[in-house]
């Protein structure tokens, strides 16, 4: 009698793992939703969702789910397959519609469960032999390389960084530094939005921290911010309300001026170049440095708090 030939499923590839990083992330913008989704989805698997860490952003606890699901894919590939099954078919995206910005953010989610769809249509045979397979995996796994982890996508705004300070055209690069700053902001789950008018006056957008609202304004001149525009900006933040709060971004800083007249009471905290520039050199992380700006002026009413000043 002819032994029976075992069945071998093929592995899921990292670029698939790559995807579902990717659609987890985008398919919500709050991160409430989004830890609710999680959940939601991790039902039948609790001891995943209590190693996920929520309070960090939503790309990174993406892939530390993600990872797990790699590194005991014996024991998970019908979840991740069920995962990638589930999200590719998504045509409709409730959080996001509610968002200002909610075409950009639809776009970006349709653009990765596309991708996503693609993955999963290549591993049908897996979907399908799912309830059979028993193949052992590999002692050593294939190393992700199209993963959009957290760390390369802050390498990637790093190099960005870099080539807008080496244009020549200044002006073409203070253009494209607010969607720099967007994605500077997004990856950190701060909820930017882009820019919208009041009337009367331009706002560069806006950013959700820690229950706090900050209207943003960003400048890359070829000097410093000076105590003028300062004091028009302060005066935007208090036509928003008592309790709004302003995050005011020069990467070339803000003139001594400028400084002295909000030492002893602000509306907004001030960014410049060199903070930008540590945090993405990971030495401190977005949301951190604007929480010890915030915690500065409100102990202060100093606007100004370099990332220097800090102990790193």
């Amino acid at each position: 009698m002819t032994a029976e030939k075992p069945i071998v499923v093929k592995k899921i590839r990292p670029d698939a793992y790559g995807a579902l990083t990717e659609a987890l992330t985008t398919i919500n913008w709050n991160k409430r939703e989004y830890q609710d989704d999680v959940r939601r989805r991790l039902r039948d698997h609790p001891e995943l969702f209590a190693r996920l860490n929520f309070t960090t952003t939503k790309r990174e606890t993406s892939a530390q789910l993600v990872n797990l699901l790699m590194a005991h894919e014996d024991r998970y590939r019908e979840l991740a397959v069920e995962m990638m099954t589930d999200i590719s078919r998504m045509d409709e995206f409730p959080n996001l519609t509610k968002q200002v910005d909610a075409e950009d953010h639809l776009a970006r989610a349709r653009a990765a469960v596309a991708s996503l769809a693609k993955w999963v249509s290549r591993h049908a045979d897996i979907a399908e032999e799912r309830d059979r397979f028993s193949a052992e995996l590999e002692a050593r796994r294939e190393q992700v390389t199209k993963t959009r982890d957290f760390a390369e996508v802050l390498r990637e705004l790093t190099q960005e960084f870099l080539r807008l300070s080496g244009m020549e055209n200044r002006q073409q690069a203070g253009l494209e530094f607010e969607p720099f700053l967007h994605r500077l902001f997004t990856l950190f789950d701060l909820e930017p939005t882009l820019a919208y008018k009041l009337k009367g006056e331009q706002i560069d957008g806006a950013i959700y921290h820690e229950t706090n609202h900050y209207i943003v304004e960003a400048k890359w001149l070829a000097t410093t911010v000076e105590a003028e525009h300062m004091t028009n900006f302060d005066g935007k933040v208090k036509r928003k309300g008592k309790n709004a709060l302003g995050l005011l971004v020069s990467v070339n800083g803000f003139s001594a001026g400028g400084r002295d007249i909000f030492k002893r009471g602000t509306s907004f905290i001030t960014m410049d170049g060199p903070d930008l520039f540590c945090v993405l050199e990971g030495r401190i992380r977005l949301d951190d440095l604007i929480a010890r700006k915030l915690q500065h002026a409100s102990r202060t009413g100093d606007c100004y708090c370099p990332a220097s000043s800090m102990d790193l």
